[in-house]
């Protein structure tokens, strides 16, 4: 059979460790505990009453809940099962093998911590002595949470952001992006490949605006920092898998809340 032009890098589908943490399998497998946690912890925590000024759910989870409300379907845990789903028909489409491999989540936590961390260091520096106001804006950005919600119910929303940013900004949007320009338009990759990237980059940026920040005074900086990190992360989606991709963000949006909790106290 030939291959899809959308396959462009050929990465996991050999064995190395290298091809296997791409698998979607291991990636359901590795991601499942932060699935499980967002969604309990969701279920169980007292939602703050409507004086809080803004409902503290991830918005790309709210609109995963609202595309299935257009086809009347509803319930919190429709979000979680279009993980699943999206994940086991991608596993049976390449006909992976049924795995379970603990040393390889092990060595793919590592690699979120590897690969979150250093952009957390280089962003803050970056936007300390180059963007100022962006990175005022940085520290703020959770500060209204702060004021209102305990550092448990911030770290359960940075793990919901990391599942479900990243399943709507990297895996759908550039698997999307990636089908109608290199498949549908036959772009070579080496023209597709930096505009996937961007655009999924600059969409992830302009998300940001649909909760809480988009009440407030538009920060070009932040929105170029966040830019970067959506390049950043789509770089990682691209060579390491959606599992990993996934850890790092979630380690990126905790070292963010605690710097976020530490700036309001």
């Amino acid at each position: 059979m030939a291959r899809k032009r959308t396959d462009w890098l050929h990465l996991g589908s050999g064995k190395s460790y290298v091809h296997r943490v791409h698998r979607p399998l291991q990636c359901l497998v590795f991601i499942t505990p932060l699935l499980l946690f967002y969604q309990i912890a969701s279920a169980l925590h007292p939602w703050t009453p409507a004086t809080a000024g803004y409902s503290p759910h991830v918005v790309a989870f709210v609109l995963m809940l609202d595309f299935f409300a257009l086809f009347g379907a509803a319930g919190n845990v429709l979000p979680l099962m279009a993980v699943v789903a999206i994940l086991i028909f991608w596993h049976l489409a390449r006909k992976d093998p049924w795995d379970f491999e603990p040393k390889l989540y092990g060595g793919m936590a590592l690699e979120s911590v590897i690969w979150g961390v250093p952009f957390v260091v280089i962003g803050l520096a970056v936007t300390r002595h180059v963007l100022a106001p962006a990175f005022a804006a940085l520290l703020a950005d959770a500060a209204p949470r702060a004021l209102t919600f305990p550092w448990q119910t911030d770290v359960m929303l940075s793990v919901g952001a990391g599942v479900y940013e990243e399943l709507l900004f990297r895996l759908i949007a550039i698997t999307l992006l990636s089908i109608f320009l290199v498949d549908i338009l036959e772009l070579k990759p080496t023209v597709a490949v930096p505009i996937i990237v961007i655009t999924s980059a600059a969409l992830f940026s302009a998300y940001h605006y649909l909760g809480e920040e988009g009440k407030h005074p538009f920060q070009p900086g932040l929105f170029a920092f966040r830019t970067a990190l959506g390049i950043y992360l789509a770089g990682i989606y691209i060579y390491r898998g959606f599992g990993i991709t996934v850890g790092a963000h979630t380690v990126y949006d905790l070292i963010i809340v605690g710097l976020s909790h530490a700036h309001a106290s």
